[in-house]
């Protein structure tokens, strides 16, 4: 998100949030009511639906005529609810979720109530009529206290006597969420749990199904280590308590940019999280390609293998079902839901449903890719390296989705290959967009593709006891070793390892240590997955160059050999190596460290320390002018800039003396501390 799409958020977010500030002291004919708790399994594959927030944040002509979010209201919440349960419901969309702006203030306890202008029968009315259509009712929150329901720390917490607003706080007051809007809930008090119950139980009494807590850190670029009142994981722990033991099943996720570093917690306390910025633009249309739907490529990455039952990877909402309000092309809409299934991402539309045209209709009613997104089964790229990218998912019944795209601006040729894939011999090829079969299709798939293009496969193979290992990867190199990862091969129960063609290890999980290898020295590693004695075709293979004698050689960024333009400088970083980094570059400035020197031309796993406070930045890394690679650096999304991480990329680089240029001609970049080869 640009710095100004956030503010606007922001001030949309705030706006909403200030309609607490006028607060009423009672609520109407929202009382709680005592329920025995009921626990199903919740979130057991991602959700669909549909959510208001796309629609309150757009300057489409016509959509919030009376200023900025102004589509919230209870009337334009049913109508959107009738549009789904008539035509989307059908294929399992059933969650109405309301965002930012239905609260006005608090009751006399602290807890929301309803802005009876927009919503003048109260929440709980609300919520009936969309169950009467058979569909789910979500509602929106924000982490912390609101600073209008403290009243002076006088505000008494439903069914805790003796618990006020006042000892829950802080005594200095301090702020937290992502707009600093709230106080921050001191949870060594037992008056802290209290009061999340007693919300939750609102909720439940209203007969709310799904809760959206926004504003949640470490996340949102706050939060880092050095930031405590932006960590808001025992919020979130506490909030978690409290839907468990609420009397109804609630779905609880969190918004609106989690940190990757705190995965762990919010798989324990929650059934999901957004991975990114907000999807929508804030523009004359609800999204934009560059702004921010592309994005979600690169941030997603290394969400993959948190995802599953019960908690899943939120990408934002999926706005391809009306085109002139979308303000994509028709290629980038097919991309878009392709990208969300294999994802297996919440499918929750913020289009006007009553405006569906025809092609919207179809991507989001496509069965085949609905059915993608509801196995759970999380697809990933073979490589980042270039804007043509490969995604699979290798599936239960044998067969492997694999999704095409082109993500540059121009016309090109995307080509998957079987053997990278893990398909071995001939398949069926099945191209589930345009409905059609092809049969005996053998070593690759391959299309040619408009900017920002896609396509969509499910390929199954014939009889093939062993599959091919798949996406053989080196993770590290030395002078004698090389550590490889694959992904696991169906059948298999052991795996044989070879360098230049001869049996080198054995392995019984996918990924091993090769050792014994000669320093400087060029190898080609394969592997095949072995059954019984019988064994699978070889994967693809990767060819690299072992260390030199003396071990890998490190060179610091900020080194007086690097070559620095524009802003790009060095700055201070206790934990990088040498105590300093190379900082602001992007845009038209650039590092480029010289002198990295290696004793052949060939393929080196080079490795990259950087440091990245944001959700992930990519840079563009060519060697000598003339190849060129974009590495992916993962953000922590905390406003973390002291952290060292470590990447590594494949690179071919020359016998001698070589340059690497650090890059990205469109934006900024993660901060550099140094290259090793």
């Amino acid at each position: 998100m640009s710095l100004m799409s956030l503010r606007r958020r922001t001030a949309l977010v705030l706006a909403a949030v200030a309609l607490v500030s006028t607060a009423a002291v009672t609520a109407p004919a929202d009382a709680v009511q005592d329920q025995k708790p009921a626990v199903p399994q919740i979130a057991a594959k991602p959700y669909m639906g549909w959510s208001s927030w796309s629609l309150q944040s757009t300057n489409y002509p016509g959509v919030n005529p009376d200023g900025p979010g102004s589509f919230i209201s209870e009337k334009n919440i049913l109508t959107q609810a009738n549009a789904l349960a008539t035509k989307l419901k059908p294929y399992g969309y059933e969650y109405i979720n309301i965002d930012a702006g239905w609260q006005d203030g608090g009751d006399e306890y602290g807890r929301p109530v309803a802005n009876l202008k927009r919503f003048p029968r109260g929440m709980k009315a609300v919520g009936d009529d969309i169950h009467k259509l058979g569909l789910k009712f979500g509602i929106y929150t924000v982490v912390g206290l609101g600073m209008d329901v403290y009243r002076d720390g006088n505000t008494p917490i439903h069914d805790a006597p003796g618990c006020f607003t006042r000892d829950i706080v802080y005594p200095d007051l301090r702020t937290t969420n992502g707009w600093d809007a709230a106080y921050k809930i001191n949870y060594e008090s037992p008056c802290a749990q209290k009061y999340a119950d007693s919300i939750a139980r609102l909720f439940a009494s209203w007969g709310v199904d799904f809760i959206k807590m926004d504003g949640v850190g470490p996340g949102s670029w706050k939060g880092a280590p050095d930031d405590p009142n932006h960590n808001n994981t025992e919020d979130v722990e506490a909030w978690w308590r409290a839907v468990q033991n609420a009397g109804r099943p609630m779905m609880y996720t969190l918004s609106w940019s989690l940190s990757h570093r705190y995965a762990d917690v919010w798989k324990q306390n929650s059934n999901g999280w957004r991975i990114d910025t907000d999807v929508e633009c804030y523009c004359d249309t609800i999204v934009k390609w560059d702004s921010s739907v592309k994005q979600r490529w690169w941030d997603v990455a290394q969400w993959i293998d948190d995802a599953g039952p019960g908690h899943w990877n939120n990408l934002d909402a999926v706005n391809v079902g009306v085109g002139a309000m979308d303000g994509l092309t028709d290629a980038e809409r097919q991309s878009y839901m392709t990208f969300w299934a294999i994802n297996s991402a919440p499918l929750f539309a913020g289009d006007d449903l009553t405006k569906l045209d025809a092609y919207g209709l179809k991507l989001l009613t496509n069965r085949e890719v609905i059915a993608i997104n509801q196995s759970g089964n999380p697809a990933r790229p073979l490589n980042q390296d270039q804007l043509q990218q490969v995604w699979y998912a290798q599936n239960a019944d044998g067969s492997t989705t694999v999704a095409l795209f082109n993500l540059a601006d121009s016309p090109a040729t995307v080509t998957g290959r079987f053997d990278q894939l893990g398909i071995g011999g001939k398949a069926t090829v099945r191209d589930i967009w345009a409905d059609t079969n092809t049969r005996d299709v053998s070593g690759q798939v391959s299309a040619a593709l408009p900017a920002h293009g896609s396509k969509l496969y499910k390929i199954t193979p014939g009889n093939v006891p062993v599959s091919i290992p798949a996406d053989l990867t080196a993770t590290d190199v030395s002078r004698t070793t090389v550590s490889l990862n694959w992904r696991p091969s169906a059948g298999a129960t052991s795996y044989r390892v070879f360098a230049n063609g001869k049996q080198v290890a054995t392995s019984t999980k996918p990924g091993t240590v090769v050792g014994g290898l000669q320093p400087q020295t060029q190898y080609t590693f394969t592997v095949q997955g072995v059954k019984y004695g019988r064994t699978s075709d070889a994967s693809a293979g990767i060819t690299l160059y072992t260390s030199k004698s003396g071990g890998p050689v490190r060179y610091e960024a900020e080194a007086p050999t690097s070559t620095l333009t524009g802003d790009a400088g060095v700055s201070g970083c206790t934990l990088c190596s040498g105590g300093s980094k190379i900082g602001n570059i992007g845009y038209g400035s650039t590092v480029t460290l010289n002198g990295i020197t290696v004793p052949a031309t060939g393929t080196y796993l080079v490795k990259i320390a950087y440091t990245d406070g944001d959700t992930s930045r990519q840079s563009m890394l060519t060697v000598n002018g003339t190849d060129s690679y974009w590495v992916n650096f993962h953000g922590l999304g905390d406003n973390d800039w002291g952290t060292p991480q470590v990447t590594y990329l494949p690179m071919k680089l020359t016998a001698g003396a070589n340059s690497i240029k650090v890059s990205n001609p469109n934006g900024y970049i993660a901060d550099i501390d140094w290259i090793t080869v």
